[in-house]
């Protein structure tokens, strides 16, 4: 299928790869060197990174969880600074289990994503989450990673 060429596209397909686990599809939408911003979320600092550390690093936490869904809001894409930037609403959801027993750590805010034109077409060139708010089990990313060699989510997708 191809890829499309909108500047908002790019965010939607990063996103639905992220939740369907396909690394391959996550590294083509970033370009080489991302910038993140998980502050409001995680604290820290933000940082600068080439795309591939980036990706190992989702690697080592979302197949921990049974299951990710990222829904977004409408994309709005300006220019800003010579560049453009994609804007969207998100509701993240994580879960690990099943049923009554299933635990949620839900993640609500604000994406602010720089993107960057190349010769393949946009990528992304940094991510910023502008936390609203969380809810459910905030313990929950330290048991994705916990878990995120051995999860049946993996298994599934190398099949």
């Amino acid at each position: 299928m191809p890829a499309s060429d909108e500047p908002a596209a790019v965010l939607t397909r990063l996103l639905h790869a992220i939740d369907d686990v396909d690394w391959d599809g996550v590294r083509a939408c970033l370009a080489d060197e991302v910038r993140t911003d998980y502050s409001e979320l995680f604290g820290g600092e933000p940082e600068s990174l080439p795309a591939d550390e980036l990706v190992e690093r989702w690697k080592g936490l979302v197949p921990g969880f049974d299951a990710t869904q990222h829904m977004t809001g409408p994309c709005l894409v300006e220019e800003r600074d010579g560049g453009l930037v994609a804007q969207t609403h998100v509701r993240a959801y994580h879960r690990i289990g099943s049923g009554d027993d299933a635990a949620v750590w839900g993640v609500h805010g604000h994406y602010v994503v720089p993107l960057v034109r190349t010769a393949d077409g946009w990528r992304i060139g940094g991510i910023t989450l502008r936390m609203f708010y969380q809810e459910g089990d905030t313990g929950l990313p330290a048991k994705a990673a916990e878990r995120a060699g051995v999860s049946p989510r993996v298994a599934r997708t190398r099949t």
